[in-house]
């Protein structure tokens, strides 16, 4: 029988590193842990509105995006965000049970599935968007910012490497809002 031991692997003593990574240095680890702890916070408000479902930031991505596009398809939905059937398959399929996502048939095409809210699932995204509104709102009135124009441009950057992203981002008119002059 395996036991496990209290003590800890042997570990050389050089091997050991005691002294923390600088937060500037050869990185600047600022920006780094700002966007993790940033991100956290503004997930938060989500997650525990979606908890009272039993959800998670997967359903909360499914509803944002079908809402955003009704119709799309399923295929549309894998490649914008870069996940595998597998993975959608479950969360699409409690959406669609649950009564927040309809799957219809195309029209074309009936192999095609085609995505749509309900109302329950708009009424759902919408306190969801609401909710991270608001944190959005207050932090850049904390910040002082009343344009968000270079703060949109950044994660805009930030942002575009994929194509399905910068194709999402032509079809909804998000782009560039600060001039280059």
């Amino acid at each position: 029988m395996d036991t496990i031991s209290d003590d800890p692997a042997p570990t050389a003593e050089a091997d050991v590193v005691r002294d923390p990574l600088p937060t500037r240095g050869e990185l600047d680890f600022r920006l780094i842990e700002l966007f993790f702890f940033a991100y956290r916070e503004f997930t938060a408000d989500a997650d525990s509105i979606l908890a009272r479902y039993g959800y998670g930031r997967a359903h909360h991505r499914v509803l944002h995006f079908v809402n955003r596009d009704p119709g799309m398809t399923i295929a549309d939905l894998l490649d914008l965000l870069q996940i595998t059937k597998q993975s959608l398959s479950r969360v699409l399929r409690q959406l669609i049970d649950e009564g927040f996502i309809a799957q219809v048939q195309g029209h074309d095409d009936r192999r095609q599935r085609r995505l749509y809210p309900t109302q329950a699932g708009r009424v759902l995204t919408l306190e969801l968007s609401r909710a991270q509104g608001r944190r959005i709102d207050a932090a850049f009135r904390a910040a002082a910012l009343s344009d968000p124009s270079l703060v949109n441009d950044f994660l805009l950057e930030m942002g575009s490497d994929r194509r399905a992203t910068r194709d999402w981002f032509a079809r909804k008119g998000i782009g560039k809002e600060t001039s280059s002059s």
